[in-house]
């Protein structure tokens, strides 16, 4: 008890929503790129405990497995020990500690809905993960569609957004894949092609988690709309970095995952209003027949849900004026993280292109809108050796496919592990990116002698 007791008193020690010098220092930190204000977040690196730590050398570890999972602001790992301390309990009980859970629910969906631009909370179902909300998903799709109906899907996004949907092919439904180009974009006049007269749903990421590549969700969008296809959006890779909108983009589904923002393991589903009660999903009979429940199999995380509510706080915690509205305040503070990570992102793919042996994938930083994800391989080594060098240096990066199977295998890296990924977030820095490039400047003339 000591220990935890300890521990606890340290994270408080950050306060609520992390220490308040560090984030009103933030507004005199600000640089102008072109007409945006790229506002200095790397002050909020004090928020996070993790990035205390030490790797090999005693050197201070470089976080750039971002895509993988964030870090977590000790305002969330507060928030979900503070739930367990004081709340713990099942929902709908006729006693208070049942009742604050219930409100810790109800709180986590509207946090949710105010994240996402949604009109209401009833939009926003949880789950274990993303992926598991897709299978669920995929399921009670299934039941609309009849032998022949098409299913539009990508060779540049996540399995997750992938294997459900062709796991319906054994009902009788074709699947259509649109094809990646060498550039790391899709071929936009195959999708365009693709959806037709037997088109019932098109499922495609916001952004691809292996190569940084924004998809042109508004121009899909419509091509949906001509057939009357519903959309899905996988938004995982997305949400970390820029504003999501639905009540623009009106998808019909929307997908995310809150420890891709800075908080725990829970999948987001967003269903457009009024659609969700007319699935049949799969479900216990005792579980509520109106949404956002109605998909939501078995009891959900409630102390990760109160670490979902702490985490868009966060966020918002990033913009210039408190007294803004919650969704507002998220709105600027997506444009400061967009624009911050872009700025880094663009210096870390200069250095990188100026190294031999370095070949870069995805569309180039800054000439477009892109995730601020860097994938590369090293000329005579495989990307699980870059990156076991990587570690050995204390900078963490992942190798392989990152469940993006179909890029690699496009792209013909199979054979040599796949790709090396970095990843940037708020908490990265200019000398984190500058002692990066030097790293693998020096892991490639390695390779070349």
């Amino acid at each position: 008890m000591w220990v935890i007791g300890t521990v606890l008193s340290r994270f408080y020690a950050f306060g609520r929503n992390g220490p308040t010098l560090s984030r009103r220092s933030m507004s005199s930190h600000l640089k102008l790129k072109g007409e945006s204000i790229v506002k200095d977040l790397s002050l909020c690196r004090h928020e996070f405990p993790s990035l205390a730590r030490t790797g090999p050398g005693g050197r201070p570890l470089i976080y750039l497995d971002g895509p993988g999972g964030s870090q977590v602001p000790a305002s969330v790992i507060t928030a979900i020990s503070r739930y367990y301390l004081l709340h713990n309990s099942n929902t709908h009980g006729l006693f208070v500690t049942s009742r604050e859970t219930d409100h810790v629910v109800s709180q986590a969906r509207q946090h949710a809905a105010t994240l996402l631009g949604a009109a209401t909370a009833d939009a926003i179902s949880f789950g274990q993960n993303m992926t598991t909300l897709n299978f669920l998903l995929s399921q009670a799709v299934a039941e609309q569609l009849a032998p022949g109906d098409e299913i539009v899907v990508t060779d540049l996004d996540h399995d997750s957004n992938v294997a459900p949907w062709l796991r319906l092919e054994r009902r009788g439904i074709v699947v259509r894949r649109v094809p990646l180009l060498s550039n790391g974009k899709l071929d936009l006049d195959a999708f365009r092609s693709l959806i037709g007269a037997k088109t019932r749903l098109v499922a495609v990421g916001w952004a691809s988690n292996a190569l940084g590549t924004v998809n042109p969700l508004w121009e899909i969008r419509q091509w949906a709309d001509q057939v009357g296809a519903w959309l899905l959006v996988d938004a995982v890779h997305w949400a970390p970095h820029g504003v999501i909108d639905v009540e623009q983009l009106r998808p019909d589904f929307l997908l995310c995952s809150a420890y891709k923002f800075f908080g725990p393991h829970i999948g987001i589903l967003y269903t457009r209003p009024g659609l969700l009660q007319n699935l049949d999903t799969l479900k216990v009979r005792p579980q509520s027949e109106a949404p956002p429940e109605r998909i939501e199999t078995g009891t959900l995380n409630h102390a990760a849900l109160e670490g979902v509510s702490a985490a868009i706080q966060f966020i918002a915690s990033l913009a210039d004026n408190p007294g803004d509205s919650l969704r507002d305040r998220i709105r600027q503070a997506m444009s400061h993280i967009y624009h911050y990570e872009h700025d880094l992102a663009a210096r870390l793919y200069r250095g990188l292109s100026a190294i031999p042996g370095v070949k870069l994938y995805g569309p180039p930083v800054g000439a477009e809108d892109r995730a601020p994800t860097i994938s590369f391989t090293v000329a005579g080594q495989s990307a699980p050796d870059v990156a076991r060098r990587l570690g050995d240096r204390g900078i963490l990066s992942w190798d392989g496919d990152f469940y993006a199977v179909n890029v690699v295998d496009t792209l013909g890296l199979r054979a040599q592990g796949g790709l090396v990924r970095l990843g940037l977030a708020p908490y990265n820095t200019r000398d984190e990116v500058d002692r990066t490039i030097g790293a693998i400047t020096d892991i490639a003339a390695q390779a070349a002698d």
